[in-house]
């Protein structure tokens, strides 16, 4: 590895640290259903964004929940001197990645066969305060 590709790399680790984020690998829904459930709570604040996927009937929805649940409870190990409430929490960044396809066959007509191709994909969902430096203001 070079050394400009090195550094790049150690900063990004170094910022790794004090982000909270979640990933989710390996969902076995297409990326296409995902992104329309990941959609609806980008950007919006946390508890809003929990009720949000309480309530949607897609069958993503209760995966993503889970998952941001869990971006909260990083969030909150990195940050143990804040509550949440105080922090004012919401959703920084929250995409879909394209996982794994595995490909079957289905028998067609007249003896020749249609791919089938079973989509996987990973999420990450990302999480901030909107409150800077919440230590300073007490």
């Amino acid at each position: 590895m070079g050394a400009r590709k090195r550094i790049k790399a150690e900063q990004i680790k170094e910022a790794r640290k004090t982000q909270a984020y979640a990933k989710l690998r390996n969902v076995p829904t297409s990326p296409r259903k995902m992104r329309l459930v990941v959609d609806m709570i980008r950007g919006k604040e946390v508890n809003l964004a929990l009720d949000i996927l309480k309530f949607s009937t897609k069958e993503a929805s209760s995966r993503v929940e889970k998952l941001l649940l869990s971006a909260v409870a990083n969030w909150k190990d990195k940050n143990e001197g804040i509550r949440i409430e105080d922090a004012n929490l919401y959703v920084k960044e929250a995409y879909v990645d394209s996982g794994r396809i595995l490909k079957r066959l289905r028998p067609a007509p007249q003896g020749r066969a249609h791919r089938i191709r079973k989509r996987s994909n990973h999420v990450t969902i990302l999480v901030d305060s909107k409150v800077s430096n919440v230590n300073q203001e007490n």
